[in-house]
């Protein structure tokens, strides 16, 4: 797991969120924060909720797209409501307490992000469907959202007081092979583009659930938590399927 987890804010509204948000993450020793366009501009409220955090918020990163802001990492943790239907029964939702332990199964170098929706609507499920683990803080059905802040204040929490409590011995285990590694957000992407291809050639492309499958496999390889060999295996599948195919037609 790495030892400073990149925050993404995806289309946040508010700009004294936003500042509450780099307040938050200074709190955990946290400093690299993504923003999703659209987002608000960051003046004087912003710096006035981020108190002793304004470099946080000077080093905002921003980008136009949630795939492109995923691209660096090996590692894209997602949050959602309990009360989201979207995602389905058949996702596991884990608690800011049982991701500690998920992500210590990372090496220590694994390039890492929390990822958090907007403040009215969260995530969209298509949006979801990149993103594995998912996780929800567990809230009193009267009120079951928290504010955006408070949701990074407790994720990052647990994951500090994990570190404290592991001290220096996630830095001493045996790093693994390269090809080990967890695959990156753009290397399962490559790889989908790469089953859209097969999957188009035999025709399925024209079903009505198309778009539908895919995402339910994209859920699956989030699961799944693909390696970079995984990866590069499944791509050699897809390349020997469309060289026999295209033999087949010629």
């Amino acid at each position: 797991m790495t030892r400073d987890p990149h925050i993404i804010l995806v289309r946040p509204q508010e700009e004294g969120n936003v500042g509450s948000v780099a307040r938050a993450m200074a709190n955990m020793g946290l400093s690299h924060l993504v923003i999703v366009e659209p987002g608000p501009s960051l003046g004087g409220t912003a710096r006035a909720f981020a108190v002793g955090a304004h470099g946080v918020l000077e080093g905002v990163r921003r980008t136009a797209s949630l795939e492109e802001a995923l691209t660096p990492y090996r590692r894209v943790v997602g949050t959602t409501s309990t009360r989201d239907r979207r995602i389905g029964a058949s996702v596991p939702l884990l608690t800011p307490r049982e991701l500690p332990e998920v992500l210590a199964d990372d090496p220590p170098d694994t390039p890492t992000a929390l990822v958090f929706g907007p403040e009215a609507s969260g995530l969209t499920a298509d949006e979801l469907a990149l993103l594995s683990p998912l996780v929800s803080v567990p809230c009193s059905p009267t009120q079951p959202t928290l504010n955006l802040a408070q949701a990074v204040l407790i994720l990052t929490y647990e994951l500090f007081v994990h570190r404290l409590a592991q001290g220096e011995a996630e830095a001493a285990r045996e790093p693994r092979r390269t090809d080990s590694l967890p695959a990156t957000a753009a290397q399962v992407a490559g790889l989908f583009d790469h089953g859209r291809e097969v999957l188009d050639a035999v025709g399925f492309a024209r079903d009505d659930t198309f778009e539908a499958s895919l995402r339910d496999l994209r859920r699956l390889a989030g699961r799944a938590a693909l390696t970079v060999r995984e990866v590069t295996l499944l791509r050699g599948i897809c390349r020997r399927i469309l060289n026999a195919l295209r033999r087949r037609g010629g």
